[in-house]
């Protein structure tokens, strides 16, 4: 009587687009926290739904992410899966839920997500003729963005070289997306 479109039908634009603002939103975040602007509690339930839009994701999208520079995507949530739950152990050892040291944790995941979408970023960079520069930039940030946050000698300078790493990453997802 009535169509239905498939559910996977329905998903796919949430997966193809979804990224392009969670991306930026995330360390939206990530400055805020360290500006003080949002709690740790706040931080920890980031993570909490970071971890499972992830498995959401790679669940969703695993059967099309088989090769060339969407396995490299795939591989980079894979790791940065556990990256993100080393985040969430980290807040809940910073409250005393966990007998954990919280600061190796927590640069784990902060690290992790620097660092790890670099790689992808460059790797798609190298595979396309089109946008090729934004993704070369978006990794550049990254790294660039990493040194920053290990030298920051203030939460200014660390808010400011989280936003160069959001930026970077911003426009590689950007790229991709409008390029779909």
């Amino acid at each position: 009587m009535y169509e239905h479109a498939e559910p996977t039908a329905v998903l796919r634009p949430l997966r193809e687009n979804g990224p392009a603002l969670l991306v930026p939103a995330a360390w939206t975040v990530a400055v805020s926290g360290v500006l003080g602007v949002v709690s740790t509690h706040a931080l920890f339930v980031a993570h909490v739904v970071m971890s499972v839009l992830l498995v959401a994701f790679l669940v969703g999208s695993w059967g099309e992410m088989g090769s060339g520079a969407l396995r490299v995507w795939k591989l980079v949530i894979l790791a940065g899966t556990p990256v993100t739950l080393a985040g969430v152990l980290g807040f809940l050892a910073l409250d005393g839920v966990l007998a954990f040291p919280a600061r190796p944790l927590l640069s784990i995941a902060l690290y992790g997500w620097i660092l790890l979408p670099a790689v992808g970023l460059a790797d798609t960079g190298r595979r396309v003729g089109r946008s090729a520069r934004a993704y070369d930039v978006g990794a550049a940030c990254c790294v660039v963005g990493a040194v920053g946050v290990a030298v920051a000698g203030s939460p200014t300078a660390t808010a400011v070289a989280l936003g160069v790493v959001g930026v970077g990453q911003t426009l590689g997802i950007v790229a991709a997306t409008v390029a779909e």
